[in-house]
């Protein structure tokens, strides 16, 4: 039986792994005012996405193979 996991943060993984997204796209769609609600940042904690930097277009965050088993095992394969 899989971990239970917030489903916000499985809702983001899902969306990274449509495609690498840019790091201003993730933050302008994924901001939040409130301090307790920190989406992106949780993932990331978690090892389910990384920062990469790429020459000539800038920081993009991924989807890591930690973020593809989360995915797998909650049923949101791609």
């Amino acid at each position: 039986m899989p971990d239970t996991a917030d489903p916000l943060v499985l809702d983001f993984v899902e969306w990274i792994a449509r495609e690498p997204r840019a790091y201003a796209e993730v933050v302008a769609t994924w901001k939040t005012s409130c301090p307790r609600l920190t989406i992106w940042e949780d993932a990331a904690d978690r090892g389910y996405v990384s920062r990469e930097a790429i020459v000539g277009f800038g920081l993009v965050i991924a989807v890591t193979e930690a973020g593809e088993r989360l995915l797998r095992e909650h049923g949101r394969t791609q």
